[in-house]
């Protein structure tokens, strides 16, 4: 490759070590962990550009910055030397790499700083550099808009079953009767949690079946958070089928969700139900537990593992009002066009994604001549 250039990434940075956040105060500033940002804060470390690199835990979550940030000390940031690199350029040529192949820790992943150093890059003439930088950031500025999109979109959708299903306001003038849960537009049904789900305790009992991690945003293919696997085999997790409702504790925290993908497999952890779905639709059940989680937070119960457990029992003691099928059929001919312009959307820049990756190692090894 004539006029590409060997470094050591070493000599195209400077690797700085993040800082503790916990006496900053509330701010716009963002406060990146390894797992991407934590909170805002009133200070920042640095202005960017930045490539951001954990120092402990998900090692392969490299992010960059083009804005004032803050890193927490799990994690190593960067002053790039622009002279010789486009930022974004070192980014897009490092950002798929397996870090975590390069761990040195034993019981928490972990880097080094002349581990990084060490990476060796190969860099073309600045202005190769900047064409390519142009292409591939032209896809991932449209795969941004499309997340901006979408969540505006969001808003829209959770905002509509607020006002239907939480504050009743297309229901105003009519009827009200008093329910276990308040008072309640007159013709709805209010089921315990007992009567509409089933635990399931099936083992996926194959390899082969894609894992997913429970978080209180949903359930999530687990390699986009982790690199570690679940268990040694993926046989002996716990089976998880479209449309089961996944109940569990980490950390203090509440995670649930509904499953939208058709099998999968989870830590034998969480608590996995069958819905009834003649009884209580699927979307408005997500929906409900959603706008009412301070309902919920009491499943939290003391419990040797992670220091808490969910109490199972209190939750099949749960309530739920269920509107009427015409008064559902109503809402989602409102609510479905939003849905489905936020999936077009990620449709798309999964496309998209996927093309910048095919691109990518091209331009960078020089494939395609520009």
């Amino acid at each position: 490759m004539e006029e590409w250039k060997e470094y050591k990434l070493g000599e195209v940075l400077t690797i700085k070590y993040g800082k503790d956040h916990k006496q900053l105060k509330d701010g716009s500033f963002p406060v990146y962990g390894s797992g991407g940002i934590m909170r805002y804060a009133n200070k920042y470390i640095y202005e960017g550009p930045s490539i951001l690199i954990p120092r402990k835990g998900s090692l392969n979550n490299i992010m960059y910055s083009n804005n004032p940030f803050w890193t927490v000390d799990t994690m190593f940031w960067t002053i790039i030397k622009d002279d010789i690199v486009n930022p974004l350029y070192l980014y897009y040529s490092i950002y798929k790499k397996d870090f975590a192949s390069l761990n040195v820790g034993s019981a928490v992943p972990s880097l080094t700083v002349p581990v990084i150093e060490d990476i060796d890059i190969c860099l073309p003439p600045r202005n190769i550099q900047d064409k390519i930088v142009s292409i591939l950031k032209s896809l991932d500025d449209k795969i941004e808009n499309n997340r901006k999109i979408n969540e505006n979109l969001e808003q829209q959708a959770q905002a509509l079953f607020k006002s239907w299903f939480v504050d009743f306001e297309p229901f105003r003038d009519q009827p009200f009767v008093e329910s276990e849960l308040g008072m309640i537009p007159e013709g709805w049904r209010v089921f315990s949690f007992s009567e509409f789900l089933t635990p399931s305790t099936q083992k996926v009992g194959k390899d082969g079946v894609p894992e997913f991690s429970v978080t209180n945003t949903g359930i999530h293919p687990r390699d986009e958070k982790f690199s570690k696997k679940l268990s040694a085999s993926s046989a002996n997790n716990k089976l998880l089928r479209k449309d089961n409702l996944v109940f569990g504790m980490s950390r203090e925290i509440l995670n649930w969700g509904i499953m939208h993908e058709s099998e999968g497999g989870v830590s034998s952890a969480y608590n996995i139900y069958i819905v009834d779905t003649t009884k209580v639709e699927i979307i408005y059940l997500e929906n409900y537990i959603k706008h009412n989680m301070i309902y919920f937070q009491d499943l939290i119960k003391p419990a040797s593992r992670e220091g808490q457990s969910l109490d199972k029992a209190a939750l099949l003691k749960k309530q739920i009002y269920v509107p009427t099928c015409e008064i559902l059929d109503r809402f989602y001919s409102i609510y479905y066009p939003l849905t489905s312009a936020i999936n077009n959307n990620e449709k798309e820049s999964h496309r998209l994604s996927q093309l910048r990756d095919t691109l990518l190692p091209k331009l960078m090894s020089g494939e395609i001549k520009l």
